[in-house]
């Protein structure tokens, strides 16, 4: 199986997981990126199902619209009783990092209002140790310099992703050669340095169910 239709696979097993969950009044959250979108095509066929969804971005807002589904804020649906969404990286404790496609504040911000996070990626996405992906900041415009200067302190080498805006009007630093032994502690490190609104990793809230899409099928699993 190619890379699509791994993700194919897991966005179709993603549908099995939320199934039993979905009704009239129910208002799941969706996440950003490739496979997400993949999800996204298929949930259509079960719009008529639940409510609507709470999208992690503006791209994602578009998709589901295009689909006939219906779009909140998340001020307004409150708690999620699932939220979906792809990784960058995923280790075996399902800590992650994301944010490649430079929405991680927002999927941040849907995942802590989840009740369950619901992660579907291809095998190429499990790995024993984060880094090896760049790990990105989102940063407050004026504060990106001295972010990466604390940045480098930590061992990181950041690079500003030029030429992108995140949809809270915020850069992305992207930080290499950053190998990262205890994703908890560090996200708790960098959540401290001044100017950062978001890092991309997802540990001390991690995924509660990981979908990954093998040659031999998908394999699920929890913590």
């Amino acid at each position: 199986m190619n890379q699509d239709d791994l993700k194919d696979a897991v966005a179709a097993a993603a549908l099995d997981e939320i199934r039993p969950l979905l009704g009239q009044n129910i208002i799941i959250g969706v996440g950003t990126g490739s496979t997400a979108n993949r999800f996204i095509d298929q949930l259509a066929g079960l719009r008529s199902d639940f409510r609507g969804a709470v999208a992690s971005s503006e791209a994602t807002a578009a998709r589901l619209k295009g689909h006939g589904i219906d779009t909140f804020e998340l001020n307004e649906a409150g708690t999620l009783p699932v939220y979906i969404d792809g990784a960058d990286e995923v280790n075996a404790h399902f800590h992650m990092i994301k944010g490649g496609g430079a929405a991680l504040t927002r999927e941040k911000v849907v995942a802590a209002c989840s009740e369950r996070f619901v992660c579907i990626a291809d095998a190429s996405k499990r790995v024993e140790r984060l880094g090896d992906f760049p790990l990105p900041i989102e940063v407050i415009p004026m504060a990106r310099s001295y972010v990466a200067r604390e940045l480098v302190k930590l061992g990181a080498d950041p690079v500003y992703r030029e030429g992108v805006v995140t949809d809270n009007g915020n850069q992305i630093l992207d930080c290499y050669e950053f190998m990262i032994d205890d994703p908890v502690a560090m996200e708790a490190r960098l959540n401290a340095i001044v100017g950062i609104v978001t890092n991309g990793l997802f540990a001390a809230r991690g995924a509660d169910v990981l979908l990954l899409g093998t040659d031999r099928g998908v394999e699920r699993s929890t913590p």
